[in-house]
This record gives structure tokens, sequence and C-alpha cells, in this order.
């Protein structure tokens, strides 16, 4: 909680850190973490599960980036069925690929996995979205596992529309604010950020979608990925690496 509260202070993007890319299975390309790293990206947050599957090229890439020395995270991309065992396969999967990982290499399990819901519209197959109460479960039954809540994720608009809209009440945004904010706005910094007080991480570019400037503030590429998903945190990159260890998942397993 001190880092969140010491990055909650700061005035504006200006002292972010752009260090943050975040990835799916659809990248299809082999990513050079090595690169990724060498131009100031300190973390990565990629898909590990949908609905309830796996993204196929979590685990491998995990392998990949740890070894070129950058933060780990994981989202779940949501959808409007059982919220508990979303959240459920969520963590058995991100568990799973812990152990082989670090086998033989404890140095690296100091990072930890930083943990993310993904609450974005879904529309990708029968189901329909996730609801606020539901995204209320999923967070809650996060944090009873965990010990922490995970981050939520998603645009400026849809959080608004979805926060305080039909279905949404006091008590579940108040029990949301317990998850860091991880809010999406391509066209401007993010200002309606109710009823947080303000952004945690800000992604600013998403498949390479950004209407930014100046670009060289604002790059939409990063590495050998052309249509890059990149975040800025608030805070410098030392904070980050606070944050990260402060809110990532240290599992027993």
């Amino acid at each position: 909680m001190r880092v969140l509260l010491a990055f909650l202070l700061l005035p504006t993007c200006a002292l972010g850190a752009n260090s943050v890319v975040n990835m799916s299975h659809y990248d299809l390309m082999r990513p050079d973490f090595a690169g990724m790293a060498r131009e100031g990206v300190a973390g990565v947050i990629h898909e590990a599960t949908f609905r309830l599957e796996r993204d196929a090229r979590y685990s491998e890439r995990q392998q990949a980036a740890l070894k070129a020395g950058l933060l780990w995270g994981a989202y779940h991309f949501a959808d409007a069925t059982n919220p508990t065992r979303q959240a459920d396969h969520f963590l058995d999967a991100v568990d799973s690929t812990r152990a082989p990982l670090w086998l033989g290499e404890p140095e690296k399990r100091h990072s930890g996995v930083l943990l993310v819901l993904d609450f974005e519209k879904y529309g990708h197959h029968r189901g329909g979205s996730m609801s606020v109460a539901q995204a209320v479960a999923f967070v809650e039954r996060i944090k009873e596992r965990t010990g922490k809540y995970p981050g939520l994720y998603g645009s400026e608009y849809r959080l608004r529309q979805m926060l305080y809209g039909s279905g949404a009440t006091s008590a579940h945004r108040q029990i949301l604010t317990n998850c860091w904010l991880w809010i999406a706005n391509y066209h401007a910094e993010p200002r309606n950020t109710a009823p947080w007080r303000t952004w945690h991480m800000w992604q600013y570019c998403g498949d390479g979608k950004c209407d930014l400037r100046p670009r060289s503030m604002y790059p939409k590429s990063v590495a050998n990925v052309r249509k890059a998903e990149r975040n800025i945190f608030r805070g410098d990159n030392a904070t980050l690496q606070t944050f990260w260890r402060e809110n990532a998942w240290y599992s027993s397993g």
C-alpha cells in the first residue's frame, strides 16, 4: 500500500515510466524480450487465460521474458460465466507454470506474478461480458486465495459506463477500489477514474493504435513488435519494481 499512496500523489504522467508491455496469443511473432529490455521495458503482462481456456503462448513467453530480466504479470480475459470458477482457473493456470520455471533458479522467484482482471466487453464468443457483481466475486476470490487483490483493467469509457450503470452499487465500487487501476485511453491521458482517485497504469497504445503526440514520447512499437500494446506506469522504474514486489502473487508451490 505504501507504493500505491506514493504514486497517487504524483501530479501527471510526466513522472511516469513508459516501461510495461502487455501481450497475448494474438501477437503472432516471437517477441524479442531482450530487445524490449534494451529499449527500457521493465515488465510484461501477458494473457494467461480467457473464459476457461489457457493462452497457448503464456508459458514459453514467461520463461523468455524472465530470462531477459523482465518482471512478469498475468491477466484473465473475463466473460459472464461463473466468476469464482474463472478465478480458480486463472490462478491454477498461472501457478502451474511456476515450479518448472523456477526449478534450480530461486533467484527469479522474488519478482512474483502480477495478477490482473481484464474487465473488457467480451464479444468473441457466446456468453457475454462480465458484470460488475461478477467482477467483485472474481477479485474477492483472488484475494481469498492469494492474499492480494488483482489489478483491474478496462477502458476509461467502459469503466465509467459499467461502474455507474444499472446493477452496479456503491458497495461494488468500494470493493473494486481495493484493486489497482489499469486504464486504457488511446487519445488522451485518462481523467475520469472514479471511484479511484487516479490511474496506476495507463495503456496509451493498443495494437498500435495511438493518437498521442509527440511520437517519441508515445511510441507504438517496441523491439520487433510493430503494433504493440504499451503502458505508462505512474512512477519511475524504481517505484515500478517496488510496486510489482508488493502487489505480485508469490505462490507457495
